[in-house]
């Protein structure tokens, strides 16, 4: 086990704001309740801890960020918040689960993130129209990313778009794509997704290296094969232990009393403490591969993702009940 992991980031998240699709691999498990506590209050403690931590371990980067969506209900006075602390959400923005708009309101809320410096967006999408819309749980979601993506253009905005792999979709990666470019968003990504959240439920249509060949040689390129390999890859070259990681103090309506009691540093502590206990409970990630991986596996990973699969095997079999610091609802760690 790795014991000299270093704290490099801290974001104090509020996940306040609801989310408009219900997506199946949902890294926060959205189920239509948010677990935030309110706008304001998040604020006033948000500031109180980045001031004190920052105190005391000024070369940490720190950050203010909410979710579950971008879809605040004040979103001008969100983002000049976020700039006035130097969060990176004020220039970056997630456009996935807005509330449906027509193009009028798709334009003007483009008008209004470039007026207060937004400078780019990200849309995932999950294949053509039709499937997009039962993997994002709504209909017509496929026609708003594109209504939202041109009125972004027509507002200067960068726009990029990332899509999913899977052996449901990978057939229709390149027409997507196609679409994609045709409609003014050359900025595009292919990735493997992950299995925490529902990403649990995706498990059985993960992409193989096999199902590369349905790409063209320039949709591949799309995708980084230095992050994403095969298991069989991984396995057969050394790969070393995580040795930094990024914390996340998650304000939500369960904490918030016990937190706006605590001080920043006392807090920071407490989640690096849970980091700790939660990795030293699992064998490192070599021995996790000699349990639990398959050396003829063609199945597609990041390093990261093969880790937490083989981690959570190993809490299955041996019944391992500890706080989990990866799920991203709740207070809690990134190594990386």
């Amino acid at each position: 086990m790795n014991d000299k992991v270093r704290t490099e980031s801290v974001m104090i998240q509020n996940l306040c704001v609801p989310c408009n699709c219900h997506c199946r691999y949902c890294l926060l498990s959205w189920n239509g309740k948010t677990v935030g506590t309110s706008w304001e209050r998040g604020k006033a403690i948000g500031l109180r801890l980045m001031k004190e931590i920052k105190e005391e371990n000024p070369d940490l980067d720190l950050s203010f960020t909410f979710g579950y969506s971008m879809e605040h209900p004040d979103l001008r006075e969100a983002i000049n918040f976020l700039k006035s602390i130097g969060s990176v959400q004020s220039e970056f923005m997630q456009c996935d689960g807005l509330r449906t708009r027509n193009e009028q309101e798709c334009e003007e809320l483009a008008s209004l993130m470039s007026e207060e410096g937004v400078r780019n967006l990200n849309f995932t999408f999950y294949g053509l129209k039709e499937y997009h819309d039962r993997f994002a749980g709504r209909n017509g979601d496929f026609d708003l990313m594109m209504q939202m993506m041109a009125s972004a253009i027509k507002s200067g905005l960068n726009v990029s778009a990332g899509i999913p792999l899977t052996k449901e979709n990978v057939a229709t990666a390149d027409e997507l794509i196609y679409v994609l470019k045709k409609n003014g968003c050359n900025r595009i990504s292919l990735f493997i997704p992950h299995e925490e959240g529902r990403g649990a439920t995706l498990a059985n249509v993960r992409l193989e290296e096999d199902d590369l060949s349905l790409l063209s040689n320039e949709s591949k390129q799309l995708m980084n094969r230095k992050i994403y390999k095969t298991e069989s890859e991984w396995l057969a070259n050394e790969y070393s232990e995580e040795s930094r990681r990024a914390i996340i103090i998650s304000l939500r309506y369960d904490n918030i009393d016990r937190y706006e009691k605590m001080d920043g540093v006392s807090l920071l502590h407490e989640i690096e403490e849970l980091d700790e206990k939660y990795y030293s409970s699992f064998p490192d990630i070599t021995e996790l591969a000699a349990l639990y991986g398959d050396p003829d596996s063609k199945k597609l990973y990041r390093i990261r993702d093969l880790a937490y699969h083989y981690r959570k095997l190993y809490a299955e079999e041996f019944k391992l009940n500890i706080y989990d610091v990866t799920d991203e609802r709740h207070s809690g760690s990134r190594r990386y």
